[in-house]
């Protein structure tokens, strides 16, 4: 059947609005963001705003002294189109969703139908109908994490080009092993928060990482301190976002525009990734919202971070 003359209006509208802000790290990052505080009922989004300046400060890391000194030019642009295709592939599949979800609270209607234009998986077809629904908050927040982290696996992690000339690189393994890597969740204060990121490569373990990170931004003790620095300080890339607010003496990472062109993506038809291997049923299971990490990730961060800059200014004075 071909959709009528309004359903063909809701797809161009999506269509054009999703390309509007899936234009880079920046634009993404400040969707998700303005998203959450008009549908505060979907948490995934500010989880993903948050992931996403993430991904925006580990890009600009890469024009720090010791990241240009340890690793060569091409590495580093291998590790940023990782990041770079992950963050625009996410926003592709689920920003079309989000706003599916706007029109049908507009017009009072459940549109998820429109969404097999989109080739979103039939999995978070469902999950959305289930929440418009019962209007499970945390069920469809951990849907959306399992459901994204499957949109990635094929088409970055287990690309052959990123397994053989990133994953499976020694300055990855080296990274992965000495835990160099995290997801911090920053306050307009001297406390960070968040979660080390470890075997990025294993799916459940990426799934797992998503809902602890949720399940942190959450916790009622501290959700407004976060809530504070997302909505007053504006993302640009560069962890001087929130470093100022820290007694660290690294030198600043660059804004991400300033130093990293747009890139255009290649997207493809993607094969629906549930029909093809299903859900595993502990990816739903929850993580309490008061579970808070036993040990201040700041810190060990920071720590690990110095020891990166010690062995640069080391290798710099025998080289």
């Amino acid at each position: 059947m071909y959709p009528s003359i309004r359903e063909q209006d809701y797809i161009h509208y999506i269509i054009m609005k999703t390309k509007a802000h899936n234009v880079d790290n920046i634009s993404r990052t400040k969707a998700y963001q303005n998203f959450y505080m008009d549908n505060p009922e979907i948490q995934w989004t500010l989880v993903a705003s948050l992931v996403s300046r993430n991904a925006g400060w580990n890009m600009t890391d890469l024009f720090l002294p010791p990241y240009k000194k340890i690793l060569h030019k091409d590495v580093r642009n291998r590790f940023f189109m990782i990041y770079e295709r992950a963050n625009w592939l996410i926003f592709s599949d689920a920003y079309p969703q989000l706003l599916v979800y706007k029109l049908s609270k507009k017009v009072n209607t459940p549109l998820f139908y429109l969404l097999k234009k989109f080739h979103v998986s039939s999995f978070i077809v469902n999950e959305w109908y289930r929440f418009w629904h019962n209007h499970d908050k945390q069920r469809l927040m951990v849907a959306l994490i399992i459901n994204e982290q499957n949109v990635i696996h094929s088409p970055v992690i287990k690309q052959s080009y990123f397994k053989y000339q990133v994953f499976f690189k020694l300055p990855y393994l080296l990274q992965d092993f000495l835990f160099m890597n995290a997801v911090v969740l920053p306050t307009k204060s001297t406390k960070i928060h968040g979660a080390f990121v470890h075997d990025f490569t294993n799916l459940t373990n990426r799934i797992t990482l998503g809902k602890q990170i949720a399940s942190i931004i959450f916790n009622p003790s501290i959700y407004d301190n976060i809530l504070s620095f997302v909505l007053t300080i504006e993302h640009t890339g560069s962890r001087w976002d929130y470093e100022k607010f820290l007694d660290v003496s690294f030198p600043k990472s660059p804004l991400l525009r300033l130093v990293y062109p747009t890139i255009t993506h290649q997207d493809i038809v993607r094969n629906d990734w549930y029909k093809w291997g299903g859900i595993k049923s502990k990816w739903f299971n929850e993580v309490p919202y008061c579970s808070l990490p036993k040990k201040d990730v700041g810190t060990l961060f920071y720590k690990k971070r110095d020891m990166l800059f010690a062995y640069y200014h080391v290798k710099n004075m025998f080289t």
